[in-house]
């Protein structure tokens, strides 16, 4: 966004609250790539407009972020009926600093994210805008053109909803370091039995492709099935020289496998009971564009 940077930013409420338009844009929509999108829009839009008539700024924009979203949300669900495999959201590298800060902490999560893909666009607005940033009732129908009744009940509906399907995990920091160690190691040294001990019983994985690379169509279930088709698919040769590293995504520690300077997927789990019982695995290269480092040769996709 160049052009925004051509105004005064000390006094531009947008610059000002651009962290929670895209937090509150990232929550709805589960992508970067759409988030900065709609910031564009949302720019667009307010410095169209007449800033001396806008008694409140904040609201202001934050409204319009939440219907440019839902917008898009609309059509992206149109969209998703026809995706390639499972859907997973894009990944987001934070720091844990950042993520203690942020907005959207509680939920940054890439399983919330994919527990929120199952609201319908308004409930998962009203969602956001109640749960994870703290708008009341009253303020939510402002912004959504509603009456405070029945955004009410859209948000309880929403909050059990969610709350239903959210998974269950291990809070605990150091052992997620083990777990996350232990994988790697596994992965690199191509140990079967190793990876099959880290995972519980009823492991399941996630691998979105979007049609565009080689990937699992289907959820793949137990350590078994989980574990052999990892390593297989770490043995293919488009995989040769491949390593993992961690890092920070979507607010919790997870795995970045690379070749060279090239992100080959980004893979994201749950940990319940010391071990892995959820693991999200992204390499749908337009999901992993934003990651990329400037100038580094991207490796030629192949389709299934």
């Amino acid at each position: 966004m160049n052009a925004m940077q051509d105004r005064d930013t000390d006094t531009d409420p947008f610059v000002e609250h651009r962290r929670l338009l895209f937090g509150t844009a990232y929550q709805m929509l589960g992508t970067v790539t759409d988030a900065e999108d709609i910031l564009q829009d949302a720019w667009i839009k307010w410095h169209a407009t007449d800033h001396d008539s806008i008694e409140h700024p904040k609201s202001y924009l934050v409204r319009a972020i939440t219907n440019l979203c839902l917008n898009r949300l609309t059509s992206a669900r149109a969209t998703r009926e026809t995706y390639v495999g499972p859907w997973l959201p894009e990944p987001l590298l934070t720091t844990t600093d950042a993520a203690q800060e942020s907005e959207m902490a509680d939920t940054v999560s890439t399983a919330m994210l994919v527990v929120l893909e199952t609201l319908t666009p308004v409930e998962r607005a009203v969602f956001v805008l109640r749960e994870v940033f703290g708008y009341s009732h009253a303020e939510i129908g402002g912004f959504l053109d509603r009456p405070e009744t029945t955004v009410r009940q859209i948000s309880h509906r929403a909050r059990n909803h969610v709350h239903s399907r959210r998974p269950r995990f291990d809070a605990d920091d150091t052992a997620r370091q083990d777990i996350t160690r232990k994988f790697m190691a596994a992965c690199h040294g191509g140990d079967l039995n190793a990876l099959m001990e880290l995972l519980a019983p009823e492991v399941t994985l996630w691998n979105d492709g979007g049609g565009k690379v080689t990937a699992a169509r289907r959820p793949l279930h137990g350590p078994d099935h989980v574990a052999r088709w990892m390593l297989g698919v770490l043995a293919k040769p488009i995989c040769a020289g491949i390593y993992f590293e961690t890092a920070v995504i979507n607010g919790e520690l997870g795995m970045v496998g690379k070749i060279g300077d090239y992100v080959m997927g980004v893979l994201t789990f749950d940990q319940v009971d010391g071990r892995i019982e959820n693991l999200r695995f992204q390499v749908n290269p337009d999901k992993l564009a934003g990651l990329q480092p400037a100038g580094v040769e991207i490796p030629q996709p192949t389709t299934d």
